[in-house]
């Protein structure tokens, strides 16, 4: 008989304890106030709104959580000769998010997001938790109470809202949002530290937010480290029925970070796995295949415009993306140590860009709006980086890289049905092109193309 140790026998036990929450949960759900549904009644729902809908009648817990299973058949070449992963047809490592809201009194709510199993991390791990302040009754304030009316404030670890993509991006387990299977080739995405304030008034919004500018808290190396700073404005109006309007743009500076994420700040990993991968890829230390980090952790500067129009069934969304830094290497932060001799000194480059274009166009259709069909077109083009180095200590150790004018470009057609408003079967065929990389470059010449299929269940 296998014997099981103490901690083997937690491990289980916590399993089977959290499976059975997460059924009873699905069963009976507590309704949280200014909240975005996990299924299909949040498709298309960017920041709450100040709809005041539910009652308050004390303190509340919502269990949910979203579980994703995909199939892949995609190949993969490239130009120079640097061995890719052997790709074949199969199922990729399924993903899970358990997802807890707590209701601590009128219009105060708690979110905290687990991603259970990933690409990336697949050991459970936290991805943000953050306070919601809609009311301010707690403040015995007339004057406060009246002016919260229009007020929203964010306070934790939580998602940059930069942009609107990332309200419609996959998340790890929760896929249902995305209408595609990916997210955008540049994928503006991060969770940081700090404060968003918002106010909303008749399809107006306006937001601005401060954060550490690091994926994580860090008290070292300050010098290294200063605030991300970012706002938004938009617009979002149903003008008749079946017709929404909406506009935004944002608006992020940083200058300077030790790992600069937001570009490179998801931690659940791609959905099309090892595609562009080399032979000894592995599903932690390759998770982002397909996207394009432009590496940029100083000075940068990005602004977003997303325009979203809905006519009954008819859905366009674009992002049109300009966005440029650079890394402390490049930025001439870094520079030999003393005991170097005749080490050369490092001056600071000029900037690089990227741009990034993206358009969604579905067809929204059957009852409930079970049913849709669409096709995406990404492309990403600037100025990347090469064989940038950072050793300090020995001669030749420091390098600033060598520069290129680079593209990738992806085109993808997909529809999905709604089985039901907690379960969606989706698919799409999917090409990318990677153009101008470099001679001997793994991504030279390369293409990938092929079908993915994704199961999706949230609650």
């Amino acid at each position: 008989m296998k014997n099981l140790s103490h901690t083997g026998l937690f491990g289980k036990l916590s399993g089977l304890f959290l499976l059975i929450l997460m059924v009873q949960a699905a069963a009976a759900q507590n309704h949280i106030q200014y909240f975005r549904p996990y299924d299909q009644r949040g498709v298309n729902v960017f920041e709450t709104s100040k709809n005041d809908t539910i009652v308050y009648d004390g303190l509340k817990l919502r269990v949910g959580g979203n579980f994703t299973q995909s199939f892949q058949s995609l190949s993969h070449s490239n130009d120079s000769g640097v061995p890719l992963y052997d790709l074949g047809n199969g199922f990729p490592l399924a993903q899970a998010n358990l997802n807890l809201d707590f209701q601590l009194a009128d219009g105060v709510r708690v979110n905290l997001i687990s991603y259970m199993s990933s690409h990336h991390h697949n050991e459970m791990w936290v991805k943000a938790g953050y306070f919601q302040i809609d009311k301010v009754g707690f403040m015995n304030s007339e004057l406060l109470n009246n002016l919260w009316k229009n007020l929203t404030l964010k306070i934790g670890h939580m998602e940059v809202n930069y942009g609107d993509a990332h309200f419609r991006r996959s998340d790890g387990g929760n896929a249902f949002w995305n209408p595609f299977i990916e997210n955008n080739v540049m994928d503006a995405f991060a969770t940081e530290i700090g404060a968003e304030l918002y106010w909303q008034k008749n399809g107006v919004l306006l937001m601005g937010g401060m954060t550490n500018g690091e994926i994580q808290g860090s008290v070292t190396a300050q010098n290294k480290r200063s605030p991300s700073v970012y706002g938004k404005i938009g617009f979002d109006k149903v003008l008749a029925e079946g017709t929404r309007v909406r506009l935004t743009g944002s608006y992020l500076q940083k200058s300077s970070s030790i790992n600069g994420t937001l570009f490179r700040g998801d931690r659940t990993g791609s959905n099309y796995q090892f595609v562009m991968e080399p032979a000894a890829a592995t599903v932690t230390a390759n998770a982002f295949s397909g996207r394009l980090s432009p590496s940029f952790t100083d000075d940068v500067s990005t602004f977003v415009i997303n325009p979203f129009v809905q006519f009954h069934g008819l859905e366009l969304f674009g992002t049109v993306e300009f966005a440029e830094g650079n890394s402390a290497v490049e930025n001439g932060e870094i520079q030999y140590a003393a005991s170097v001799s005749d080490a050369p000194k490092f001056n600071k480059l000029e900037k690089r860009k990227f741009d990034q274009v993206a358009v969604d166009l579905l067809y929204r259709f059957g009852k409930e709006e079970k049913f849709y069909v669409g096709a995406r077109y990404n492309k990403v083009s600037g100025t990347q980086v090469f064989g940038t180095a950072t050793n300090t200590t020995a001669a030749g150790g420091i390098s600033q890289g060598t520069r290129a004018d680079v593209s990738q470009e992806r085109t993808a057609f997909g529809g999905g049905w709604f089985i039901t408003r907690n379960i969606l079967l989706k698919g799409e065929y999917v090409t990318q092109k990677y153009k101008d990389y470099p001679a001997g470059d793994i991504l030279q010449g390369g293409k990938f193309d092929g079908f993915v299929l994704q199961g999706t269940i949230a609650f």
